[in-house]
């Protein structure tokens, strides 16, 4: 138990997360960002986050045209608009789900270790965002990221196997671990403690059906 520990936090601890505001037209934004390293090149790393079968190896089947100005879509899960597109650094893309449109920005640098991806999602201050804070898309993307790692640096998991990963005790100890790290990026950005533990415990509640 004590070695599973470890390798947990040290995923956690992978990566870098942040928490900020946006101005848009309709008013404030949160902006939720997560960043990780890999041992691999940019190169390697735009093609695992823009061609299809290598998403669907790590994330999730994705169709339509991965292009600027073209629609995508995720399988049981989000589709959108590229609105801007520079192979082999950046693009962002509108993000679509459950009838809210919220927006996504990747970039992809250069790193010590390798190369770099960092994912900023922003949306809109809504009662969601009150509710359940930083973690409730933050987790979701802790647990991309992680996929990602799997996938460049030890040859990717097979299909359906990383969301069962997700609901055993494995999974469940990252997922409330990843809700702490979000707890504390969100006091650092100026949430009180009391609301940002209540937010996360929401969050985590959510991912593993646990009531905190």
């Amino acid at each position: 138990m004590h070695d599973l520990l470890v390798e947990i936090d040290r995923e956690i601890r992978a990566a870098r997360r942040g928490v900020g505001t946006r101005v848009l037209g309709e008013g404030e934004a949160s902006v939720v960002t997560v960043s990780r390293a890999y041992a691999t090149d940019v190169e390697d790393l735009w093609a695992a986050c823009t061609e299809p079968e290598r998403i669907a190896r790590w994330f999730l089947p994705v169709s339509g045209e991965l292009r600027l100005g073209g629609r995508y879509q995720l399988e049981g899960n989000a589709g959108g608009t590229i609105t801007a597109c520079d192979p082999p650094r950046s693009f962002d893309a509108t993000w679509e789900y459950g009838g809210a449109t919220s927006w996504i920005e990747v970039r992809v640098e250069t790193d010590d270790a390798g190369a770099r991806c960092t994912l900023s999602h922003i949306a809109r201050v809504d009662d969601h965002w009150r509710t359940y804070g930083p973690g409730a898309a933050g987790i979701g993307w802790d647990l991309g990221l992680l996929g990602l790692a799997a996938h460049v640096e030890g040859g990717g998991t097979a299909p359906g196997q990383a969301e069962a990963w997700s609901t055993s005790d494995e999974g469940r100890g990252f997922i409330t671990r990843a809700g702490r790290a979000w707890a504390v990026a969100d006091t650092l950005a100026g949430c009180g403690p009391e609301d940002a533990d209540a937010r996360a415990d929401r969050t985590i509640a959510f991912y593993t059906g646990v009531a905190p």
